[in-house]
């Protein structure tokens, strides 16, 4: 495929996410026919399904992941009584939705990668190099997956300083997405090309973000993603290499939620399939905006979402 012009790759146009939504839509039914649900949880949770659209669009279109939207959720639910919901069970359900949300915004942005259309003469807008984003996404997973899996199975660790550390960094990084967005990155092309000082950054983020990943189902991929805009990438790398990530990142956190009995399936069998549908609008959406309107929508929520988390875990 040329970067920048209609591909010619093997893979028709809109191939992937047709047969990942297959494979979803047939765990989705394994779902309901192997795992025995608590129906009168299920309406009491009617309203789930809109949650997981409302989630899997703000973390498709950023690349942020949708834990910042499931985990107060359901941390709500939990001190209204209708689900008895620890920290443990409520990262659970997080990934679990995020396995079918994420999944499927991955495979849309890995399908706009290799049928990216041709750019406008002039266009400050810069072509995705394949190999450039196959790389971020092997780099970061090759130790964030494995310091996510660790954590998930050490002792428990002060979540509260963790998160209060981890935000507080969130909050730097977004606002330093939305004044580089309209300072000195406001008329300057993209980067067509990934650099070797921004690939060793992500290394550093790596590990710690994994960490974070599994502590609260949101992390390493707002990571990459405010990093790689406030370096001034083009868009389907930071949000697509970051949905990627996201996506693999919580269906191998989900695998060790399944196995320790942690997983509310109830949660998961109602919000998945709005995630999946918010999923694939998300990104049309964020091509929609735009690179500039997006980085600042994203900066933006950034903060205030990290705010917000810090001030309900702080009650």
């Amino acid at each position: 495929m040329k970067p920048g012009g209609e591909g010619t790759s093997a893979i028709a146009r809109d191939r992937l996410p047709l047969i990942g939504g297959m494979v979803l839509l047939a765990l989705y039914a394994a779902i309901w026919l192997q795992v025995p649900l608590d129906i009168e949880l299920l309406r009491a949770l009617w309203f789930l399904p809109a949650v997981g659209t409302l989630g899997a669009i703000i973390a498709n279109t950023s690349g942020t992941g949708g834990g910042v939207v499931f985990v107060p959720v359901f941390n709500a639910l939990r001190e209204h009584g209708i689900m008895a919901l620890d920290p443990l069970h409520v990262v659970a359900a997080s990934m679990g939705i995020q396995s079918f949300g994420m999944t499927m915004g991955a495979l849309r942005w890995s399908d706009r990668l290799l049928h990216q259309p041709p750019l406008a003469p002039g266009s400050q807008t810069a072509p995705v190099r394949p190999r450039d984003f196959a790389l971020v996404v092997a780099a970061v997973l090759v130790l964030s997956l494995p310091a996510m899996i660790a954590t998930q199975r050490l002792a428990p660790f002060d979540a509260q300083a963790v998160l209060t550390g981890y935000k507080s960094f969130s909050i730097l990084l977004g606002l330093a997405l939305i004044a580089t967005t309209w300072t000195v990155n406001r008329e300057r092309p993209e980067r067509a090309s990934l650099a070797p000082v921004d690939l060793v950054v992500l290394l550093l983020l790596a590990v710690p973000g994994g960490a974070i990943t599994a502590l609260f189902s949101v992390g390493i991929g707002e990571l990459v993603a405010l990093y790689l805009f406030i370096r001034h990438y083009p868009v389907l790398l930071c949000t697509g290499a970051a949905c990627v990530i996201s996506a693999v990142s919580v269906i191998a956190g989900s695998v060790w939620h399944i196995n320790a009995g942690t997983m509310p399936w109830e949660a998961v069998v109602l919000a998945a399939p709005g995630a999946v549908l918010g999923a694939f609008f998300a990104r049309p959406i964020a091509l929609w905006l735009g690179a500039r309107r997006l980085k600042t929508l994203d900066g933006s929520w950034i903060v205030l979402s990290a705010i917000y988390l810090l001030w309900i875990m702080g009650d």
